[in-house]
């Protein structure tokens, strides 16, 4: 696992060169309509040209992001090797996703400035159309999914680190995000880094709110989770939309 940390740390998502750019040549596919198959199929390639930097950066930020408005800051431990979705959900949550299928699973763990919270951040690639994630955005909604303690999903942890004693008993706070219009979910869960168990697991959405009075909550575990799939998710889509839908540019302009 080591190994494999070092490996992709030095920007490997799909054979992709940390800080390299997306070609727009002459010959880049043609801008598919918005929620069209075609989109779809392009959008799940994105992963493989993408730079491991963009989608898992080594530092992100997030002003006001913590407890009472805090600026939180967390740093990359551990990226995971590309691949199924075997072992990475418990399997009620295995079974929820199922329908939608799994092309690609992608995982990154972070810890934060005071190395006392982890996080795992997770983007599963599905190879579903739009009508299937859009049913499983209306089932993840409508039957409060995401508040269920029996569907939260696996970390990922990486041994000589913070995140090295980070598993499903340590599992604080979670949150996932489930996109309508492009073949993806993206999802955080959040625990201490000193491997401490926690009995009450809360959702980001409950651990975020004013007042409240949990571990998960005092601790930022529910600010961690959504923090950082906000932040992933809102990476992953503004590199999705620069790959489809390119603006024009000077540059693109000469090979028209």
């Amino acid at each position: 696992m080591a190994a494999v940390c070092v490996v992709l740390g030095l920007g490997l998502i799909g054979g992709a060169i940390a800080g390299g750019v997306i070609d727009r040549g002459p010959h880049a596919a043609p801008q598919a309509a918005p929620g069209s198959a075609a989109e779809f199929g392009q959008a799940r390639q994105v992963w493989h040209s993408a730079p491991v930097d963009t989608l898992f950066p080594p530092t992100v930020p997030g002003k006001g992001a913590g407890p009472g408005g805090a600026d939180r800051v967390w740093t990359r431990v551990g990226i995971a090797a590309p691949g199924d979705c075997a072992g990475a959900f418990d399997p009620l949550l295995s079974g929820v996703l199922a329908p939608t299928g799994c092309l690609r699973l992608l995982r990154a763990t972070y810890v934060d400035s005071t190395t006392t919270t982890v996080t795992t951040v997770g983007l599963l690639v599905t190879s579903a159309d739009r009508a299937g994630m859009q049913a499983l955005g209306r089932r993840w909604s409508g039957e409060h999914l995401g508040d269920r303690i029996d569907l939260i999903p696996r970390p990922v942890a990486f041994p000589g680190t913070p995140a090295a004693r980070f598993g499903t008993a340590q599992r604080g706070s979670w949150d996932v995000e489930v996109s309508s219009d492009l073949p993806f979910v993206v999802y955080a869960v959040s625990g201490f880094a000193d491997g401490r168990e926690v009995a009450s697991p809360q959702p980001a959405s409950l651990a975020t709110a004013a007042g409240a009075t949990t571990a998960p909550a005092q601790a930022g575990l529910g600010h961690d989770a959504a923090g950082l799939a906000k932040a992933v998710n809102g990476r992953l889509t503004a590199t999705v939309n620069a790959e489809l839908h390119p603006t024009a540019t000077p540059e693109t302009e000469k090979h028209r």
